[in-house]
């Protein structure tokens, strides 16, 4: 396993639209439906089956990322029990787990600009007939993959790659400026 030291959530300038989530396990899941159904189970949360859903269990999240794919979330520090769980009630099935804790840190974008903030430097339409809350989805911010899921109707969790994540934010703080 990765040093927790290289798990830490990375530290922001502070602002009232912006907060930092905390270290969290997370895992790409990928597999056939009666692997999804048996991880869902061992996970605590059912794999949503709608596209670009969310499901939670509460401080677990499933999160539709394609017709096979999802990404899990759960508090840091919880990845050994998971794999194991997930790995004895999927018994022989073909599956993949891949444990991107490291990788990944989130935010929240919150407040009343928080779409019209991300909506600058993302492609898709995010106001809440187009992306209701519950919804998720992998997207681009400007030059960064991101995954957005919209948790409340004036917060998104943004998920993003570390090593771009000052660039995320510095940028979305760039964007703030104008409002």
């Amino acid at each position: 396993m990765v040093e927790t030291a290289a798990r830490r959530s990375v530290e922001f300038a502070p602002a009232p639209w912006l907060r930092a989530r905390p270290a969290a396990t997370r895992f790409i899941f990928r597999g056939a439906p009666a692997a999804q159904a048996a991880a869902g189970t061992a996970f605590g949360v059912a794999l949503p089956s709608e596209a670009c859903r969310a499901a939670t269990n509460g401080s677990r999240a499933a999160l539709w990322l394609g017709p096979d794919e999802y990404l899990l979330l759960a508090p840091d520090g919880e990845e050994a029990a998971i794999a194991s769980a997930i790995t004895r009630e999927i018994g022989g099935q073909p599956y993949s787990l891949v444990d991107v804790s490291h990788r990944q840190v989130a935010f929240e974008v919150t407040g009343p600009h928080a779409q019209w903030l991300l909506e600058a430097q993302c492609p898709l339409p995010l106001d809440a007939t187009a992306f209701p809350v519950g919804m998720c989805t992998r997207t681009i911010f400007a030059k960064a993959e991101v995954v957005l899921w919209r948790t409340a109707p004036e917060t998104f969790h943004v998920e993003v790659w570390r090593s771009f994540s000052r660039y995320t934010v510095e940028l979305l703080a760039e964007i703030a400026r104008e409002t």
